[in-house]
């Protein structure tokens, strides 16, 4: 489908395109929505996550610049008797070339005009029943379907990387040789979507699956509307999806995924590695096997040990044999990962259980529930021993949680901003423990992209 366009300026473009990949139809109602500027509408949100996507490999994490950088974009979605297309006002130039969008770029605009306007009509307008554990899975697993990332007689092979997006040089090229390591044992990708360790193993990946004549394969970004803003996509993702919220975002990588590794991050890695254990570590889990390694170069040795230290003191050594170091071996760490998956796989099919969904892992409410960084709310968190391992992990998670929207989600530096830092109060040990480690990623600057000076948006109360 040709794409009509014109160009006011060399840094912004004028476009109406159409789904190049080709989509299912909108009603009038869900095109109504999406256009409508009301609070009640979505246009607000179809607008942040379009421009996310529109300037995608941008080297920037800061949510409230991206729109100071274009404030005069807007999209508007036209309702056509043939389909819909999307009209671009002032869209940046970058996602452009000759007068023509990028395709890849094409393919994940319609991608967000799909999962929002889905959403909207069916999570949000009560088909599910969000009350409980189960009706919340069934949701997460109708938005993955919706956006035909779930796949039936395909083979266990999808590999979740999880990583900063604020990391070295050494780093970044360490998570590409892993992804390549990855790519020529068949392995697909996911990750969040975003720059740092969410695209060096896609890129790696990419490299490998071309080798081996690999054809077909994906390279899956899950993200949400609070951080895509600040994590654009990057180019090599293929499969785009956004989830309502963090919790189904992260409920999203582990019922997908087959295997988890993580590289070296800062607080949103943190985040995900203490909603995965808190996971493993509940009873009705602890026989599912669930392939988990914390990777990285030599460089990022001690980095390791902090994480490792820090999980040891609050959540035990229960925990701890729940996941695997390995330390600066890419070709190590895809084995350990491919011997994992083969384990998954015998399992799902002993238990008959679906390879593309993992239905039989135990998520508890308290893991699901979204969760609103407030200062209220930041306070109130329950960080002490005299509770399940399990739970105390859920409330680790939203703490760093609440630090991750300090950073960069539009909605938490503006808190920050009226109202100051969110305090964090708990055992002592833990508190110690905690402000150690969240130091120690100011020093070596995981808070923020490298250059870029912060400002801690917590307390640490001692």
């Amino acid at each position: 489908m040709d794409d009509k366009t014109r160009s006011p300026s060399p840094a912004a473009v004028n476009a109406r395109i159409g789904p190049v990949a080709g989509m299912d139809v909108l009603s009038r109602d869900e095109v109504r929505r999406l256009r409508d500027a009301s609070q009640g509408g979505l246009h607000g949100l179809l607008r942040r996550c379009a421009l996310a996507v529109l300037t995608s490999g941008s080297e920037n994490d800061d949510a409230l610049g991206i729109f100071e950088r274009h404030p005069d974009f807007d999209i508007e979605v036209l309702q056509q008797d043939r389909g819909i297309k999307l009209e671009l006002h002032q869209a940046p130039a970058q996602a452009f070339v000759d007068g023509k969008i990028i395709r890849g770029i094409n393919e994940l605009l319609f991608a967000v005009v799909r999962d929002i306007a889905y959403v909207a009509t069916q999570i949000e307008a009560g088909r599910f029943r969000l009350g409980d554990s189960h009706g919340i899975t069934h949701a997460v697993f109708e938005i993955l379907r919706n956006a035909r990332v779930l796949r039936p007689n395909v083979e266990p092979n999808l590999a979740v990387c999880w990583g900063g997006h604020s990391i070295s040089r050494h780093e970044y090229d360490y998570t590409k040789l892993v992804g390549y390591e990855l790519g020529l044992r068949g392995l697909d990708i996911c990750t969040g979507c975003g720059p740092g360790a969410m695209k060096g193993p896609m890129k790696g990946a990419a490299i490998a699956h071309a080798k081996q004549r690999l054809r077909a394969k994906r390279y899956i970004g899950v993200t949400e509307p609070g951080i895509i803003a600040a994590e654009s996509p990057n180019a090599i993702v293929n499969h785009l999806v956004i989830m309502p919220d963090i919790e189904k975002r992260l409920e999203a990588f582990v019922r997908i995924g087959h295997g988890i590794v993580v590289f070296p991050g800062g607080v949103g890695t943190a985040e995900e590695i203490l909603y995965l254990l808190g996971i493993l570590l509940h009873p009705a889990n602890a026989g599912i096997p669930f392939p988990l390694i914390f990777s990285g170069p030599k460089q990022s040795a001690a980095y390791f040990e902090q994480i490792d230290a820090f999980l040891r003191l609050t959540l035990g050594d229960a925990a701890a044999r729940r996941y695997r170091i390995v330390v600066d071996d890419p070709a190590e760490t895809a084995r350990q990962i491919a011997r994992g998956i083969e384990e998954v796989r015998a399992y799902r099919v002993q238990n008959q259980d679906a390879f593309f969904f993992n239905w039989a892992l135990t998520i508890e409410h308290a893991f699901q529930q979204p969760f609103r960084p407030t200062h209220a709310n930041m306070a109130a968190l329950n960080l002490h021993r005299d509770q399940p391992r399990h739970l105390l992990a859920a409330d680790l998670r939203r703490a760093f949680s609440g630090i991750v929207a300090g950073n960069v989600k539009e909605e938490g530096v503006r808190a920050i901003a009226a109202h100051g830092p969110f305090v964090i109060d708990g055992d002592p040990e833990i508190m110690r423990a905690l402000d150690a480690l969240l130091a120690s990623f100011v020093a070596q600057q995981r808070m923020k992209l490298p250059g870029s000076s912060y400002e801690p948006c917590y307390r640490i109360r001692l």
